[in-house]
């Protein structure tokens, strides 16, 4: 009988280590995926790091195209156009060519006016003849069309005041060309007239481009009177 109990107990001891055994292997397969687990944790900072790296260099991209963007189309060339019957309105051109850095364009008549031409007190004379005939009006000009056109966005024109109008000469100009995407701004010469309507007349003929309102200045205008002027346009 003591034999028999004995061998009992060593069946149910055997039977206990086995389960022990099968357990420690059961734990131990269980921790793998918390270490895996605890792997992927780790790699989350690297990951949000590579993320965060993207994202800097995606805006600082896009920050670099924006600004190249404004540069480009703040780059646009400065055309001033005049037509200047005896220099006044050259030398006001002069000045805005100077403080803008831009490019010059002369109206020039086929037939230059003269003195005698240019004395409106005349009836007879060539001005007088033509603005008691518009069918006079129209100017041939040497040129009216200016090379590289489209590169510029910004152009002035200016001219002497007729009878309360922009000196048809310019007329033909501004019928010539497509202002287009450009941003114009008349300015004319007179001793007494101002501007008046004539910046909206040419900008009716043109039918193209945004017209800003023009400026009126006087014969002998300084540098430092245009440039505040243009400066006050914020372009």
């Amino acid at each position: 009988m003591r034999k028999v109990i004995t061998i009992l107990l060593s069946i149910l001891l055997v039977s206990s280590l086995a389960a022990c055994g099968d357990n420690q292997q059961a734990g131990g397969a269980a921790s793998e995926p918390s270490s895996e687990l605890a792997d992927e944790t780790l790699s989350e900072p690297e990951a949000a790091l590579q993320t965060s790296e993207t994202l800097s260099d995606s805006l600082a991209e896009n920050e670099n195209n924006t600004n190249d963007a404004g540069v480009e189309s703040m780059g646009g060339k400065t055309l001033i156009v005049y037509y200047s019957a005896t220099g006044n309105t050259e030398e006001v051109a002069n000045h805005i060519a100077s403080v803008t850095g831009g490019d010059l364009f002369e109206i020039v008549p086929a037939e230059i006016y003269s003195d005698a031409d240019l004395d409106w007190t005349d009836k007879d004379s060539r001005v007088s003849r033509e603005h008691d005939n518009e069918d006079e009006r129209n100017i041939p000009l040497v040129s009216d069309t200016v090379d590289n056109w489209n590169e510029y966005d910004t152009v002035f024109i200016g001219f002497p005041i007729w009878w309360r109008a922009a000196a048809w000469p310019v007329d033909g100009f501004v019928k010539a060309n497509d202002f287009s995407g450009k941003t114009v701004i008349p300015f004319c010469t007179s001793s007494n007239s101002d501007l008046g309507e004539s910046g909206t007349l040419l900008e009716e003929m043109a039918g193209t481009g945004e017209w800003l309102e023009g400026e009126r200045f006087r014969s002998g205008a300084s540098e430092e009177t245009v440039r505040s002027w243009v400066e006050g346009l914020g372009l």
